[in-house]
């Protein structure tokens, strides 16, 4: 797989569950795996993050983490807001190469969305992205997006922002499916491979973070498709989940 970044449409909807779930599989497979957290923000210090998450889903994995800023705010307002340095596109893309020499697979979990900023000469996520494959690094991105009413928009705009830099978007995995979907999460299942132009790459089930283990490997398997090392169907799934249409008037 290469580089495999993990972005979002934004905060707080699943992108540290998919990314271990991708990792869960990698390791299973035997692959040799790597998590870069590039800005871990609302953390202490000495307190888990994002990686150490990871690693507690997924099994032992090589963490890292570049910067870590108290506050849970965008990377470059907590950076400046704390006096630390800030975490740069060229510093991200050197430590993700370095670590793609001796790995199978390095997972890149960003902050929030796409656009977020991590300096303040405006570079984003984005930047990021973009400088790795100019390093050479064979690149790929997932976004993770909420199954419910609102996320067309924030999708279509992530996968936009991609297209406009020359980014592929791999697919659009759900990064926590409800156990009773409403209206809107059912029709957004069609629907976010057509705004995207992009498929849809999985859907995991919600809570599914409160295990670990083989019983979290198990839900992987069947929560990602064969793209991300599993068996989800993205046409089964949709159609078991379809909404009908209403009856016709008269």
């Amino acid at each position: 797989m290469g580089v495999l970044v993990v972005t979002g449409t934004g905060t707080e909807i699943g992108k540290t569950v998919v990314t271990a779930a991708v990792a869960a599989l990698a390791l299973d497979a035997g692959r040799r795996v790597a998590v870069l957290k590039p800005a871990q923000t609302g953390v202490e210090p000495g307190e888990p993050g994002d990686v150490d998450e990871v690693a507690r889903l997924a099994g032992p994995l090589t963490r890292r983490e570049l910067a870590r800023y108290p506050e849970p705010l965008a990377p470059d307002t907590a950076a400046r807001r704390c006096g630390m340095p800030p975490v740069g596109p060229q510093q991200i893309a050197a430590e993700a190469a370095q670590l793609a020499e001796d790995h199978d697979l390095v997972l890149v979990e960003g902050a929030g969305g796409l656009l977020v900023r991590y300096d303040e000469a405006g570079h984003t996520f984005a930047d990021a992205i973009r400088a790795m494959a100019d390093h050479g690094l064979p690149v790929d991105v997932v976004a993770v997006a909420p199954a419910g009413l609102g996320t067309l928009n924030s999708a279509a705009l992530t996968a936009e922002a991609l297209r406009h830099r020359g980014l592929p978007l791999l697919g659009t995995v759900v990064g926590s499916w409800p156990a009773h979907p409403d209206l809107a999460s059912r029709c957004n299942l069609a629907d976010l491979p057509a705004v995207t132009a992009a498929p849809l790459l999985g859907a995991l089930p919600e809570r599914c973070a409160a295990i670990g283990g083989s019983a979290f490997l198990g839900i992987a398997r069947t929560a990602l498709s064969p793209r991300l090392g599993g068996s989800f169907d993205p046409a089964a799934f949709t159609s078991r989940h379809a909404a009908p249409l209403p009856a016709p008037v008269g």
